[in-house]
Order: C-alpha cells, then sequence, then structure tokens
C-alpha cells in the first residue's frame, strides 16, 4: 500500500489547536451514534465512514483541513487508549474461569492460529506487515477496537489502521449474519453455538446480534467467550512492543529504544479489569463507564476515518481483501474444528 494521501505528521507542535477538531471527531462521534440505532451498521462503522467523509470534503480545502488535522490525530491515537482502558471494566476473571479450561483452552487455540496463520498468510499474499499485522489482531481479538489499539504500538500507518477498520467490519457483518444458519444447518446445539459465535466472530456487538437469535443462554455463553478473547489483548499488545524494543536495540547502534515494555495504557487495561473482578465497582458506575468506553472508540474512528483519500483506498488492492477472507474463514474454521475435538473427547463444559 503507498503512503496515504493526506499527510499527518508523526507529532504535534506544542501550539497545535487541538480544540476544532476534537469538537468535529465528538459531533460525528454523537452522529454515528445516533445513526447506528436506525440503520443495520455499528456506531463505530459509521464513525470511520464520517471521518472518510470529512477527508472527501476538505481534500480540496486544505487549510480547513490542517485545522482540523492535530485535534483528528488525537483522536485516532490518545482517546483511543482511554477506550481501550476503560475496555478492562467489561472483563471479570472470575466469568472467565466459570467457563472452564476447555472453553479457555479453545479460545486461546483460536487466537494464536488466527494471530500467526494470518500474517504468514499476508507475507505470502504480499500484503504490507503492517496491515496484515492489523488484520491479525482485528480478526483474533476483537475487531476495531484491537485494531485501534494495535496501531499505536505497531506504529502503524493512519490509513491501513483505517482499511483494516473498514474490512473488518464487512467480514464481521457477513458472518454475524450468516453464522446463525451455518450453525443450524451443521448442527450444533445451543452451548457449541454460543461457543463458536463468540471465538469466531470479531466485533461483541456483532456477536450479541448473532448469539440472540438463539435465545439469552446462548448470549450470555457468546459474551463471556469474546470477552475472554479481549483479555488476550494486553499480552498481544505487550509481546508486540516487546519485539519492537528487541528490533530497536539490534538496529539502533545507540541502543536508544522509545517503546515501552508494556505500553501504559495496556497496564490501565489490565488494573480495570483486575479492579471489576473484585466486585467494589457498583453497576451503576460499570454501565456509565461503558458507555464512555464507545464512545472514546468512536471518537477515536473518525478521526483515523479523516485519514482516508480516494487515492489510498484505489492503492489498496485485492490482497488485503483475499486476507480477510482467508482470516475469516480461518477463525471460523479454527474454532469450530476445536470445538468438535473436545465434543468428540466429551471434554466441553455442560
Amino acid at each position: 500500500m503507498s503512503a496515504t494521501a493526506l499527510h499527518h505528521p508523526t507529532g504535534t507542535a506544542p501550539t497545535a489547536n487541538v480544540w476544532p477538531g476534537i469538537l468535529l471527531a465528538t459531533i460525528g462521534a454523537g452522529i454515528a451514534t445516533i445513526a447506528s440505532r436506525f440503520l443495520p451498521i455499528s456506531s463505530l462503522t459509521l464513525a470511520l465512514l464520517i471521518g472518510a467523509g470529512w477527508a472527501a470534503l476538505t481534500s480540496t480545502r486544505p487549510a480547513i483541513a490542517h485545522t482540523a488535522r492535530p485535534g483528528m490525530q488525537l483522536a485516532a491515537r490518545r482517546i483511543l487508549r482511554i477506550g481501550v482502558v476503560l475496555l478492562g471494566l467489561r472483563l471479570s476473571v472470575t466469568d472467565i474461569a466459570a467457563l472452564g479450561w476447555t472453553v479457555v483452552a479453545i479460545v486461546a487455540t483460536t487466537v494464536a492460529i488466527t494471530f500467526f496463520g494470518t500474517r504468514r498468510l499476508g507475507h505470502a499474499m504480499g500484503v504490507p506487515p503492517g496491515l496484515a499485522l492489523l488484520v491479525a489482531t482485528g480478526w483474533s481479538i476483537c475487531g476495531a477496537s484491537a485494531i485501534a489499539a494495535m496501531s499505536p504500538v505497531a506504529r502503524t500507518k493512519d490509513d491501513e489502521s483505517a482499511t483494516a477498520i473498514g474490512l473488518v467490519a464487512i467480514a464481521g457483518t457477513i458472518v454475524m449474519i450468516g453464522l446463525p444458519a451455518l450453525g443450524a444447518a451443521i448442527g450444533l446445539g445451543d452451548q457449541a453455538y454460543g461457543i463458536w459465535a463468540g471465538a469466531s466472530i470479531h466485533d461483541v456487538a456483532q456477536v450479541v446480534g448473532a448469539a440472540s437469535v438463539r435465545g439469552d443462554a446462548v448470549l450470555a455463553i457468546a459474551v463471556v467467550v469474546k470477552l475472554t478473547r479481549v483479555v488476550l489483548l494486553a499480552p498481544l499488545l505487550a509481546g508486540v512492543a516487546a519485539t519492537q524494543r528487541r528490533a530497536a536495540t539490534t538496529g539502533d547502534a545507540t541502543g536508544h529504544i522509545d517503546a515501552p515494555l508494556i505500553p501504559g495504557f495496556v497496564l490501565g487495561f489490565l488494573a480495570l479489569m483486575l479492579i471489576r473482578t473484585s466486585g467494589v465497582v457498583p453497576t451503576d458506575i460499570l454501565d456509565i463507564a461503558i458507555v464512555a468506553e464507545k464512545l472514546a472508540f468512536t471518537v477515536a474512528l473518525v478521526g483515523l476515518g479523516s485519514a482516508i483519500t480516494v487515492r489510498g483506498l484505489r492503492s489498496i488492492g485485492r490482497a488485503p481483501i483475499h486476507l480477510a477472507i482467508a482470516s475469516t474463514l480461518l477463525v471460523a474454521a479454527t474454532s469450530l474444528a476445536a470445538i468438535g475435538l473436545l465434543a468428540a473427547l466429551n471434554q466441553l463444559p455442560t
């Protein structure tokens, strides 16, 4: 993929006014949130489209684009980290432990095979390494949220992040619609189907959509399985950060390393997960945190979407699309095979 046509500087000058861009990203997030209630599209996808629409409208008005750019950049980087931290409050170690080791093994196996397999497939298909890493992260963990979290850690380009998020939104929607019929066609019982939905569908909201058709019990299983995948986001981000540190040590004669061993927002994510596990957080606060988390991600995706240009989209080519299809099939087949194996061994919990 060629460099993005909308050039974002690597940093924002200390005197740059970020408020116009933050205000625009927040307004865009509000519009996306409201519109998603009336359209069969998630607010995150709509936010990405709104950001891309802003980029298109200002492509011939560089002065306007320049005014909003610092705030859009801040939204796409720092505000999304706030969302990742707040995501920790969704997770409880107790809920994960209640699944049993067999289900946790299914999740861990699916994540590992999907992540490393997708990166290998991306290399074989000629997909840029940064984009392949983002696709591997989004498909193995939790869709757009995981891609947004990985982007600053891996220092991928904004257009690569936007491309990966767009692809995962399309792929996840297709899987959400098709999985219930496919599960019924192959005769999966409620428990197995709930595990499969949680282990293979990309976004939490899409898991809810695919699992709710089978009732509340299936939905509960699917959501906890999905959130177990989300827990693995922290070690995945830390692993990529550690790999970059090793690469920096090898490639920099001065030994200068500016990437932390574990990014601060990952530590925040883990801290809030432990707080949620402790049970000290009131339900009302958890509800507010979930709303704030979704808003942070939605604002961030407006910022990411502002990096999309027509020229950038035309330069994508077919390889990333083929990788998205291959990764979708990989995550679905891996999780289904693991479920089938454990069921044959009578190891699935009842």
